[in-house]
């Protein structure tokens, strides 16, 4: 097993969703997920302040015009041109959102994390459990939540290769991150399960709630080694 971590590659196509090829025999997909839009949207890109922002403005606009004896048809030409360009600016934030979304996609096996990350060059990044030395959940309103992944000091991994999909400010040491995920605690239950069994390791995990999964699994095999250099 590779223990370089930030050899990554890109790729176009895929042998199966979210891999960049088939799993080797005996192992299988646990579960499959991505970020949810509007989490993301607000959570890294600040959609909501951004709103609020132009709505300000709007209205600022429109006082200063009825203060200034402005007539209407002035009033409404120049607001429109303000909500033009704050429609443009805050729908800029949501394609980021939407297309960080829709290019990543998390995968938990019985032996390994995968990431598929990036718009414009997408890459994978393999985390075999024996890479993984412990992992962090924050869980917030509606069920969502993030799952920080500590790993092995000796593995190395560049933080901007990895943002939005890393823990927030910790640049020495970067820890890929499960971020803005839905039913975030069932996927934690499922990835406790999977890495102890990996590790030979005996722990203790209640049973797992009920939840939908966001992608549909996969179960065929052949091809991924263990020798991966993805990151």
């Amino acid at each position: 097993m590779r223990t370089q971590l930030n050899n990554g590659r890109d790729y176009e196509l895929e042998a199966q969703y979210g891999l960049p090829e088939k799993l080797p025999e005996g192992e299988s997909v646990l579960w499959q997920g991505r970020p949810d839009f509007w989490q993301t949207a607000k959570e890294i890109f600040y959609i909501r302040p951004v709103i609020a922002y132009f709505i300000f403005l709007v209205l600022v606009r429109i006082y200063d015009g009825i203060s200034l004896n402005h007539s209407l048809k002035m009033i409404i030409i120049s607001t429109s041109w303000m909500i033009v360009l704050s429609l443009l600016s805050v729908g800029m934030l949501a394609a980021l959102a939407y297309f960080t979304v829709t290019s990543t996609a998390y995968t938990l096996t019985n032996r390994r994390l995968v990431m598929r990350i990036g718009i414009a060059m997408q890459m994978s990044f393999n985390l075999p459990y024996q890479e993984i030395t412990s992992a962090d959940i924050k869980i917030k309103k509606g069920g969502f939540g993030n799952i920080p992944i500590k790993i092995n000091q000796h593995t190395k991994i560049a933080y901007f290769h990895l943002w939005p999909h890393v823990r927030p400010f910790q640049f020495n040491h970067p820890e890929p991150m499960l971020r803005n995920i839905p039913n975030v605690e069932y996927v934690s239950t499922l990835l406790t399960t999977a890495w102890a069994a990996e590790n030979q390791i005996s722990v203790q995990v209640a049973k797992p709630p009920i939840g939908q999964i966001d992608l549909p699994r996969f179960n065929q095999g052949s091809g991924l080694t263990n020798e991966l250099s993805l990151t």
